[in-house]
Parts: structure tokens; C-alpha cells; sequence
């Protein structure tokens, strides 16, 4: 094979995080002959039946879009079989993928994982490594086997993680560099060159789990930095939840400062324009934006007009 159209190649990818790498597909000019996704699901105040976001490009691109409710019956696996593809990219698509289907294209199955393996294997890695207060994340193209993550990198990208990194902001440049990483493992495969599979080291192993609503509550007896990573981490889903002077709200931006003190864990130390610092089992967090009761997101300063009393206090 000398040139990209002569691949045939299936995505599969459900959330925005995968749009990027579709679309990345479809640029270097191999044949995107179908797109698998997950199934419609409701979504809205409406809970209204919504097609994921890489349905949603798959359409406006022409492509042929398959969406079972899972790839072990015989069936769904005839159907992929039934494309020919070359090649199967999978980018967060969120259903496991047999041994048989792994075996279906001739080159296998490659995937686009958004964390340096094998640190946060698994569903939620973006948001796991804020929360860890990891200094670095990345992407990996890995060729893919049974277990969950397991498979040998073929190539990786690293970016920092900055104090000013959301869960938002980080996974916006993940899939702008799963993109990267994919376009030049489709370049170079077709080039005639065999990409080096480096097996993951046995050290070092994490699993990131699914995100659950319940870890959006802020514990302020832990010290400042850890809740300032959980309000990074949850921006923009499932957003942190504290209360204030007894009212509770969704913090959205905040951030730990060094601030000896005895006051009792969540309690306002100061509150003015810089933000609202409460006290933390450590330290304190400076809330500077949040959103009250089916209200909308606003700065500590408009919450702080609202609310007159708090200034009052020490």
C-alpha cells in the first residue's frame, strides 16, 4: 500500500473528545468507510434522544453510521466484517471490543487514550490526573489487545499540566494532540513504515475510574490544594459543590493559598474582591467564581452583592 486512499478504515468514537480524530481520518485521505457510536441517548432538561458528537460530524460527512448496543453478538461482528476495513481507530467509543472484533481488521485496531499509560488506564484519565496533581499528561496511540489499556504505545505526545489547567481545558488540547499523534501514525504506517510497539512497563500502573457525581462534594477538613484540583478536575462536568455560610453552590474557579489559621473547616475567613477564602483542613480556598441555586455562573464579587452579610465577617 503507497498511498492513504487505498485504506479502508472504521472509526468508532462516541464523546467530543474523538470529533478532532475523526476528522483527522478523514483529512489524510484515507477511506473512512464507517463510523460506529453509542447509541442515541437523552440528554437535556427535555431528556430528548440526542446523537453523540461523532455522530453528529459522521452525518454532516456523509459517512455510514453504525450504532449496536454492543459488538458481541455474531451479528454486529458480521457487519463490521462486512466493511473490509484495513483498519479499526477507536477514540473513547465506550463499548468493549472482543477478541474477534479486535481480529476483524488487517493491520488491527488502534487506539487513542488520553494519558500516559500506564498511569490512568480506564474511563475518566483527564480528570484523575488534575486530581492526583500530575505536572504532565499526554496522549498515547496504542495498538490494541483484550485488557483495558494494556496494548503496546506505538507513539506519545506530552503537554504540562498547569495550576491554571480545568478538566475543560485539558481535554480540549488532549484531543487536539490525539489528532496530532493520530495523523502521524496514519503517515508513517502508510509510508511503508513499521511503527515500534513498545510494550507498557508492569510499574506504574493506575486506573482511572468513572466519574460519580458524589465526588463533586468538597471536603474542607482535606487540605486547600486537593479541593482546588477537585474544582479544576470537575470543570466543566460534574462541577464542585460546597456551601457558604450555609448556602450550598456550585464552585466553578478557586484557589488554595497558604494561611495559617484556626477556624472550624469551611468556615469564611475573608471575603471581598479577591475572592472568598474558606478555612481548609490546610490552608485556605479562595472561591472566585460559583453558581447559586438555578442561577448562572458569577464571580465572588456579584455573589458577595447579594450577599452583604458575609462581608461583615472576619
Amino acid at each position: 500500500m503507497n498511498s492513504l486512499s487505498g485504506l479502508r478504515l472504521v472509526f468508532a468514537g462516541t464523546p467530543e473528545f474523538a470529533v478532532p480524530c475523526l476528522e483527522a481520518c478523514r483529512a489524510s485521505g484515507a477511506e473512512v468507510v464507517a463510523v460506529y457510536t453509542q447509541p442515541d441517548r437523552p440528554a437535556g432538561r427535555g431528556r430528548k434522544l440526542t446523537p453523540s458528537p461523532v455522530k453528529q460530524a459522521a452525518l454532516a460527512a456523509g459517512i455510514a453510521i453504525e450504532q449496536p448496543e454492543s459488538l458481541k453478538p455474531v451479528e454486529a461482528q458480521q457487519t463490521l466484517a462486512a466493511y473490509r476495513p484495513d483498519l479499526l481507530v477507536v477514540v473513547a467509543y465506550g463499548l468493549i471490543l472482543p477478541r474477534k472484533v479486535l481480529a476483524i481488521p488487517r493491520l488491527g485496531c488502534w487506539n487513542v487514550h488520553a494519558s500516559l499509560l500506564p498511569r490512568w488506564r480506564g474511563a475518566a484519565p483527564i480528570q484523575r490526573a488534575i486530581l492526583a496533581g500530575d505536572s504532565e499528561s499526554g496522549v498515547d496511540l496504542m495498538q490494541m489487545e483484550a485488557g483495558l489499556d494494556t496494548g503496546p504505545v506505538l507513539l506519545q505526545r506530552r503537554t504540562p499540566i498547569s495550576r491554571d489547567d480545568t478538566g475543560g481545558s485539558l481535554h480540549d488540547r488532549l484531543a487536539m494532540l490525539g489528532a496530532e499523534v493520530l495523523v502521524e501514525g496514519l503517515r508513517r504506517t502508510l509510508a511503508g513504515e513499521v511503527l515500534t510497539a513498545t510494550p507498557q512497563p508492569a510499574e506504574g500502573v493506575t486506573y482511572a475510574h468513572k466519574l460519580d457525581k458524589a465526588e463533586a462534594r468538597l471536603d474542607f477538613s482535606r487540605p486547600a490544594i486537593e479541593l482546588e484540583r477537585q474544582v479544576r478536575a470537575f470543570d466543566p462536568w460534574p462541577v464542585a459543590e460546597g456551601a457558604i455560610a450555609g448556602e450550598p453552590l456550585r464552585i466553578w474557579a478557586a484557589q488554595a493559598i497558604e494561611l495559617d489559621h484556626h477556624a472550624t473547616p469551611g468556615s469564611v475567613l475573608a471575603a471581598g474582591r479577591d475572592g472568598i477564602d474558606l478555612a481548609c483542613g490546610h490552608g485556605a480556598l479562595r472561591v472566585t467564581a460559583l453558581q447559586r441555586a438555578g442561577g448562572k455562573r458569577i464571580g465572588a464579587i456579584d455573589y458577595l452583592n447579594a450577599r452583604p452579610d458575609l462581608r461583615r465577617l472576619p
